[in-house]
């Protein structure tokens, strides 16, 4: 998926968990635009996982075995506990 693509990674970032629309949306919405090149290629990166590990990895019930994509995990759980609650 091309990183400028913003319509098919914002339709990405829709899950079927209530709990990752929670942590992935607003990190969409508020942070994608100011990541580097490659920070959204691993945040596409990341989007290609299915639900159980992206819910796994963003509750802080484990996380990802490539650098890269453990990095992007915990930025973005930096940034949403950073910004608080906001509605998706």
């Amino acid at each position: 998926m091309d990183i400028n693509d913003k319509a098919r990674i914002h339709w990405a970032c829709r899950r079927g968990m209530l709990e990752l629309d929670i942590s992935i949306m607003p990190f969409f919405r508020f942070e994608y635009d100011g990541l580097s090149d490659s920070d959204k290629q691993l945040f596409i990166q990341l989007l290609a996982h299915p639900d159980p590990d992206l819910f796994n990895w963003l509750m802080n019930h484990g996380e990802p075995d490539e650098p890269g994509l453990k990095r992007i995990v915990c930025l973005i759980r930096e940034r949403n506990k950073q910004r608080g609650a906001v509605a998706i």
